[in-house]
């Protein structure tokens, strides 16, 4: 260990023994089991799926209002389960589930006493939120609920569709609030305790009215966890369609799709093998969970091309999870090629990409006692003060992932986040000429950002988390 490199393991220790930003005394031991489950599922899922458009944002857009709104009607989904869709979830290794109680249509999947658009008043008339909470108890894995705090159905809301672009003739943002509030409490009571209360698209409130929803939360369910998408911090970052960047201050969820769209859509293929294990890894990489998102049909069951990938990737982490379950992220920060996580004295290096014989790593503080290919066959480490040397026979190299595990002479989490070297642009011009679209923001070592090339510009373009874009 060098004296320039003590300050940077001072500053980790720090971080780990720091409460995360938005922990409470209350919350601290359920973050702690959140982080260490790294995985969950996401369903988005409502009337809309009778016409295979996205939920909420198709309304006024590519569904006229009266005809989205009717859409309940006609819902009966014969074929739903909600032990089966668990069953998927835990098949998948999934710790928890996160179900949409109401998306911004304003439809409630619950028996709320507080309006009658409501699933009771289908054709299929039942409360899929109690089932789902009861299945979740019956499985072992947590339940929690999505609730879009924009509501473009309701009068009081003060914006409407398409996408919260029009306005109501007469709101009242006040009485909004207070009927937010009871269907926040309903949901906390009737079908609590929850793990996480996911909130989104808090259009027209700020942070005071924020806030004073969280503190009805809070003070429901001391313990819960409650996400950024209210006005305020909460306990936890929500990137959105793609995997966040390594924070290991900072708690953060991706949330993401294992097809196209959040809601279900015909003909929508699952991402593939490799790309739902990126995604997991990269997350677990960077010291964040992933919650994938399924999008039931209108039958009620969650399509077979999404559960087989699902059941693949339960699979791989039967054999592997001790490389993603409890684990932190790094100390080698997350690229294309290589992904690393940590406990205990190991290290797990996941190789996603082979780019040479060889994998040349910057040097550890620390010796490494022992070392071990898990998904098979030989390998060999070896470590020197300027570099660590990792070759493993073509023979024994995996598509999707090369795991290897790397037994330390002490723990892995005194030792600071490593930067490993990567791709570098540049470019003659940017985009409005401004910093935020500089060349060094068109590589992030991540699959999923999307990098549009122009004759004269290169700018980096993530999915935004904005009233204006389709999202969830």
């Amino acid at each position: 260990m060098t004296p320039r490199s003590l300050p940077a393991i001072i500053a980790v220790i720090i971080a780990l023994a720091t409460p995360a930003a938005g922990e409470t005394p209350q919350n601290a031991e359920r973050l702690k089991w959140w982080r260490e489950a790294r995985f969950g599922m996401f369903i988005h899922w409502g009337p809309v799926s009778l016409k295979g458009t996205e939920i909420g944002w198709s309304r006024g857009a590519k569904i006229p209002i009266e005809e989205y709104d009717s859409l309940y009607k006609q819902f009966n989904p014969a074929k739903f389960s909600a032990d089966e869709w668990v069953s998927v979830a835990k098949a998948a290794g999934m710790k928890y589930v996160i179900f949409t109680s109401k998306h911004h249509d304003g439809f409630c999947m619950w028996n709320t006493q507080q309006t009658d658009f409501n699933i009771m008043n289908s054709p299929f008339g039942r409360d899929v939120l109690k089932e789902l909470a009861a299945a979740c108890r019956r499985q072992g894995l947590a339940f929690g609920t999505y609730y879009s705090v924009c509501d473009w159905h309701h009068p009081d809301f003060p914006l409407g569709s398409p996408g919260g672009k029009s306005n109501k003739p007469n709101p009242n943002l006040q009485a909004y609030t207070e009927y937010l509030k009871r269907q926040v409490t309903e949901l906390i009571r009737n079908y609590g305790p929850l793990c996480t209360m996911w909130f989104d698209v808090p259009q027209s409130f700020d942070a005071a009215r924020g806030q004073s929803v969280i503190d009805l939360v809070r003070s429901l369910q001391p313990d819960i966890l409650i996400n950024n998408r209210c006005r305020n911090p909460g306990d936890f970052d929500t990137p959105e369609q793609r995997v966040g960047g390594f924070n290991m201050e900072r708690p953060w969820e991706t949330c993401m799709t294992i097809n196209s769209q959040w809601a279900w859509k015909p003909n929508d293929p699952p991402k593939s093998l490799k790309q739902c294990m990126r995604a997991l890894l990269g997350s677990a990489g960077g010291d964040g969970n992933l919650l994938f998102n399924v999008g039931p049909n209108s039958a009620g069951k969650i399509e077979p091309e999404q559960v087989q990938r699902l059941k693949e990737m339960g699979q791989w982490l039967a054999k592997y999870g001790e490389s993603v379950y409890g684990t932190r992220g790094g100390p080698f920060k997350p690229t294309e090629s290589i992904v690393s996580t940590r406990k205990g004295n190991a290290v797990y290096l996941h190789v996603l990409q082979w780019t040479d014989d060889e994998i040349n790593l910057p040097p550890l503080p620390r010796k490494v006692r022992a070392s071990k290919l898990l998904t098979g066959g030989r390998l060999q480490v070896k470590q020197s003060e300027g570099r660590l040397v990792i070759s493993v026979p073509r023979q024994y190299r995996q598509d999707v992932d090369t795991l290897v595990k790397l037994e330390l002479d002490g723990p892995a989490l005194d030792i600071a986040p490593i930067e490993l070297p990567g791709p570098q642009a540049t470019a003659s011009n940017v985009s409005q000429n401004g910093a935020e679209y500089g060349p060094d923001k068109a590589v992030d070592h991540h699959p999923f950002t999307v990098v549009r090339d122009g004759a004269s510009a290169r700018e980096r373009s993530r999915p935004r988390i904005a009233p204006s874009a389709p999202g969830r």
